[in-house]
């Protein structure tokens, strides 16, 4: 479904909606679409189309999501990397696969050592 010059305050546009749904919002500039998109208060994914690499780098530098796709539609990596957003869009403390769910299922161990030579020097020393 595609719901055309929608409003950025409309429910379509400030809602998380998963599903075969593309809401189209029109604006003048890309800071413009940036500024609405940053003020939302969800950051699973953004994307843009473009020819340009150097707006495609703006966009993934300022963009404030956790996924940022540059010329495709669903920015939904395969492993090993993470799925997962920013913001309200943000599950727990960490993403549901990649990295962080290998560290999930995973028992890690810090070690900290300090070496003396002199062992009369206490632990602080």
């Amino acid at each position: 479904m595609c719901i055309r010059d929608s409003s950025p305050t409309s429910d379509c546009a400030c809602d998380e909606i998963f599903g075969p749904v593309l809401t189209v919002l029109r604006v003048d500039t890309l800071e413009e679409a940036l500024a609405i998109e940053n003020a939302n208060p969800y950051g699973n994914a953004a994307s843009i189309y473009t020819t340009s690499g150097a707006t495609a780098r703006y966009f993934e530098q300022h963009a404030n999501a956790g996924m940022i796709g540059i010329n495709i539609g669903v920015p939904v990596p395969r492993e090993p990397f993470s799925f997962g957003g920013w913001n309200d869009s943000r599950f727990g403390t960490g993403d549901i696969t990649g990295e962080d769910g290998l560290r999930f299922w995973t028992q890690g161990k810090k070690i900290t050592q300090k070496w003396s030579v002199n062992a009369a020097q206490n632990w602080m020393s």
